[in-house]
Formats: C-alpha cells, sequence, structure tokens
C-alpha cells in the first residue's frame, strides 16, 4: 500500500493553483472538469513528478469549510511539506509575501516552520 493522492481543502481552485505552483514550486499534474465549476486540480513536486498528488480539493460542503476552519484556529497545519534548507525557503517565501504563523524552529532533528497558504489553511514545512 502506498499514498498516491492527498489533499488540501481549498475555497478558490484557481487560487490555490497559483500559490502551489507559482509561490511554492508544484508543478500541475492533472486538471479534469468534474462538472460545474469544480476540477480534479493536482500538483506534485517538481523532483518526483509520478510521486504523490496533491489534490486542490474544492471546499464543496458546510463540514469542510468547519473543519478547514477549526484545524486553522487550532493552529493544526493540514499538511506538511518536505524541505531541504528551511530558513533558505522561510526567506525565500518571505520575498513573496507568504505569511508565516512561525519562524524556522529547531524541534530535535527537525526544523519547522508554519505558513499560510491563501486558501484556508496552514502548511508546515520540515527539514528532517
Amino acid at each position: 500500500m502506498r499514498i498516491t493522492v492527498t489533499s488540501v481543502m481549498v475555497e478558490d481552485q484557481s487560487k490555490a493553483l497559483k500559490f502551489y505552483t507559482e509561490v511554492l514550486g508544484f508543478v500541475l499534474k492533472v486538471d479534469v472538469p468534474m462538472g460545474g465549476e469544480h476540477r480534479w486540480l493536482t500538483v506534485v513536486s517538481p523532483d518526483a513528478q509520478e510521486g504523490t498528488q496533491l489534490l486542490l480539493e474544492p471546499l464543496g460542503f458546510a463540514p469542510a469549510r468547519v473543519y478547514q476552519k477549526a484545524l486553522f484556529d487550532a493552529g493544526i497545519p493540514a499538511a506538511s511539506f518536505g524541505v531541504d534548507d528551511c530558513q533558505a525557503e522561510y526567506e525565500r517565501l518571505l520575498k513573496h509575501g507568504v505569511v508565516f504563523h512561525t519562524k524556522p524552529t529547531v524541534m530535535g532533528p527537525v526544523t519547522v516552520a508554519m505558513f499560510q497558504d491563501t486558501c484556508g489553511n496552514l502548511i508546515q514545512m520540515a527539514q528532517v
């Protein structure tokens, strides 16, 4: 068994795609209309384009909105992405106007920082 797709919920898929590709540096993998305004929209790491896909999943029903807000309000990241150099990524993302909730912090063998993805989620980046 392996993880092939995981998701983050987003209010606006086009806005999310722009942030996840132009700011974070992911690459568009799949963009398929799903009827109406929603799409099956995934991005992947440029270094692992056949790897795990991140689905930019539309907030299509009220419980999803409640869940997303509860995670955000509690300071819990919706996803965690690995980086080679947390401090360098922090500085790069600051230049793009990314809002951070925590600066790079050493926690044992891991350095982590948490930021907003402009789509209602907190995202953690971690350097192991």
